[in-house]
């Protein structure tokens, strides 16, 4: 990605990353349903925050997190869940609230894992949250991006579709970074649940559009292309897990002939065999050429979600580092692969651990 060369020194940078993103509460059942259980796990989550904690505490890199919260108890068990994380503050917005919720509130996510032929589940709680009420003009980019420094900028499409306000937020923070020489990634992450009230595929791709001329690293998997940012995807059935390389990269020739500025799009590619067992790898296209990754045939899932997130960890890690975007995409997916044999939104694997299964490392026990 040739034109990530010019990415800014670690010396005049506090940060190697900063996220912008709703980070919420998640409450897993574990092993059981979210409909019947009688007690939850409580971890923190959320695809732009989940990017930067598995850079800091998997890759031992310096991130920050862009956010907010209502000030009530659940709100400071969320910061409390950041600090344990290793991700710094670089802008946190305490909102007051109003003792039931009725103006400003912290998102939940209740999420049951799935087995063998019982799939994941998914249920937001997530309206009038303190992050989807961010609006331009909140947050002093000029300190993160000039005074402070910041090598990368990442955001995603779950944070523009909170809100009418918060695509617009993402947009301001874009415009700061890139005068200030940041790279600037966006994942997608098309969630029909968050467009449906506000205009669909159709509204997603007309906000996306417009962020993504903003954009150098841009990431999806194969449905985000075609709903969040309105392409036709040629040769893919109904469910959009079975294409072919080939396929595959005339599909990111064209998303990069269509922006100019992109010096990179990767997409991960995952066919679900079951809940609990995916074929996982992923692809990215330069200027110059297309890449695919290493490929698991048979990996088995524990939680899957998380996985695109941690993925674009790994992948970023590379970058910063100056990789070849093959020695990168291998970070990713690996990075991916073991953050979803562990429960929760964010990764628990090691540089270590990762370093290993690049290297074709295998599961024996470690004594």
């Amino acid at each position: 990605m040739s034109s990530l060369a010019t990415l800014r020194s670690v010396d005049e940078c506090r940060f190697d990353l900063v996220s912008l993103g709703e980070v919420m509460l998640r409450l897993d059942p574990g092993e059981g349903r979210i409909e019947t259980t009688r007690s939850f796990t409580a971890w923190e989550g959320g695809g732009e925050y989940n990017v930067a904690r598995g850079l800091k505490r998997c890759f031992g890199l310096r991130t920050a997190i862009v956010t907010a919260l209502a000030d009530n108890p659940v709100g400071r068990l969320v910061d409390d869940l950041i600090y344990q994380g290793g991700v710094e503050r670089a802008h946190l917005g305490w909102i007051p609230y109003d003792g039931v919720g009725r103006a400003v509130r912290n998102g939940l996510n209740f999420t049951e894992r799935g087995f063998g032929v019982r799939g994941a589940v998914g249920v937001s709680d997530r309206g009038h949250t303190a992050a989807s009420q961010m609006r331009p003009g909140d947050v002093d980019w000029e300190q993160i991006f000039g005074r402070d420094g910041a090598r990368w900028f990442h955001c995603g499409g779950i944070f523009a579709a909170l809100s009418e306000t918060t695509a617009d937020v993402a947009l301001e923070a874009m415009e700061v970074a890139q005068r200030h020489g940041t790279v600037v990634s966006y994942d997608l992450n098309y969630r029909p649940s968050l467009w449906k009230s506000s205009g669909g595929s159709a509204r997603a791709a007309e906000v996306n559009r417009r962020l993504v001329e903003r954009v150098d690293v841009l990431l999806g998997n194969e449905e985000d292309f075609s709903a969040a940012l309105g392409f036709e995807i040629e040769g893919a059935d109904e469910n959009l897990l079975h294409l072919d390389l080939d396929a595959y990269a005339r599909l990111l020739e064209q998303v990069m002939a269509a922006y100019p500025r992109l010096a990179g799009v990767a997409t991960t590619l995952r066919e679900v065999r079951s809940a609990t067992v995916n074929e996982w790898s992923a692809v990215c296209r330069t200027r110059n050429d297309f890449h695919p990754g290493p490929r698991y045939e048979s990996l088995e899932i524990l939680d899957r979600v998380g996985g695109g997130d941690s993925f674009a960890s790994g992948l970023f890690y590379g970058l910063l580092n100056g990789w070849d975007p093959e020695r990168s995409l291998a970070y990713g997916v690996a990075h991916g692969a073991l953050a979803m044999t562990t429960p929760g939104d964010t990764s628990m694997a090691t540089l270590a651990e990762v370093e290993r299964l690049v290297a074709g490392g295998s599961a024996r026990v470690q004594r």
